[in-house]
């Protein structure tokens, strides 16, 4: 079955009790025993939720894995998977990484001794070159967050699997509909569902999909333990923000490839990052494990007054955190999302004050355009 029927028929789209093409919404925290001998399936919805089970059933076949995980928010997620690890662990992470990402391995897992080291891994030396003789786990983020550095996945786990570390992979920018890692080899997946799953920025959730049923008894453990599970109304969002997701990323696609050919056409744009344009210097290696360029650019002005006066004067976009809704968001990383790496080891990545990341909706382009082009004219 191709992927965009599958968004649709994928065996948890029917509710099996009543056949309602919508999966019910089970507000309920505990559930009746028949026999105290014979534990059923729910007992108590920190452990398990029949519209959560539902979503969990439907990501884990989307990214090709044996199980799925819902979670409260994306940093639930990632902070989750990371709970597996043990003091004394090393986990290599790639430095152009989400800044919630950068922080919790800078700061809060160095509390417990989980000691992380970030590096370039769209350069496969110096992955390699990292690994030490407690390195545990490899985290990658491809496209990365946000400078659109690609990694490439295929040879990053053969240089992970030559050292038995797990491959962990944050897929939000490209969803499985673009990009499915598990099948390139990867053990775990992981999405803010926030972002292009959930699609209109009305829900924050988290999802982790676990190739091995070992691992994946691994991360239950702690989503059970630690109880930062997604609640079921939160659950039937994401189910129906997925059955749309293929439509609204191939439109989202087409306008960011037609935004990010203009904007490097443009004098006034110092340079554009999106891995569909021709100068992107890994597009090839992109597009050998993706199945498009995605919704997400950015792109740099120049200086930091013209980037200031652009998300001043912007208009049809809106200026906020986050991405992938249908809605055309901009954000100006260094005060938005990477604002907690400290200011010289942005200027180092490239992470710069003039940047402007922006996530492209459903609007007319040519609307679109013209505001930007009004917008980036300085006065």
């Amino acid at each position: 079955m191709r992927f965009g029927s599958k968004l649709i028929h994928n065996g948890n789209e029917i509710d099996k009790n009543t056949g309602a093409l919508s999966i019910p919404i089970y507000h309920a925290s505990t559930y009746h025993q028949e026999d105290v001998d014979r534990p059923q399936e729910f007992d108590y919805s920190r452990s398990g939720n029949p519209t959560r089970k539902a979503l969990e059933e439907t990501i884990a076949i989307l990214e090709g894995g044996d199980r799925g995980f819902a979670f409260s928010s994306g940093m639930a997620a990632t902070s989750s998977v990371l709970s597996i690890f043990s003091s004394g662990d090393h986990i290599i992470v790639c430095e152009d990484v989400y800044g919630g990402t950068y922080r919790i391995g800078s700061g809060f897992f160095s509390r417990f001794n989980v000691e992380v080291t970030f590096v370039d891994a769209s350069d496969l030396d110096a992955v390699r070159s990292a690994i030490r003789s407690n390195t545990k786990a490899l985290f990658l983020e491809t496209p990365s967050n946000p400078l659109l550095k690609i990694t490439n996945i295929r040879e990053a786990v053969k240089i992970a699997k030559e050292r038995e570390l797990i491959t962990i992979i944050d897929n939000t920018f490209m969803s499985p509909y673009l990009q499915r890692p598990i099948e390139l080899g990867i053990d775990i997946v992981i999405h803010s569902a926030t972002k292009f799953i959930g699609g209109h920025s009305d829900v924050v959730a988290g999802l982790a999909v676990v190739k091995g049923r070992e691992l994946a008894a691994k991360v239950y453990s702690v989503q059970n333990g630690f109880g930062a599970i997604l609640g079921p109304q939160d659950s039937w969002l994401l189910l129906r923000g997925l059955k749309t997701l293929k439509v609204r990323l191939d439109y989202q696609q087409r306008n960011a490839q037609r935004l990010a050919e203009w904007l490097d056409s443009l004098p006034n744009v110092r340079q554009v990052f999106y891995p569909g344009i021709s100068s992107h210097k890994d597009r090839d290696v992109h597009f050998s494990q993706a199945d498009g360029a995605g919704a997400v650019l950015s792109f740099k002005t120049g200086d930091r007054n013209s980037a200031a006066s652009f998300m001043k004067k912007i208009k049809m976009a809106a200026v906020a955190v986050s991405l992938g809704g249908v809605e055309t968001i901009v954000s100006y990383p260094v005060k938005m999302s990477h604002a907690s790496i400290p200011q010289n080891e942005r200027e180092r990545l490239g992470i710069t004050d003039d940047l402007i990341r922006v996530s492209v909706g459903l609007e007319e382009m040519e609307d679109l355009m013209e505001d930007f082009q009004s917008s980036l004219v300085q006065d």
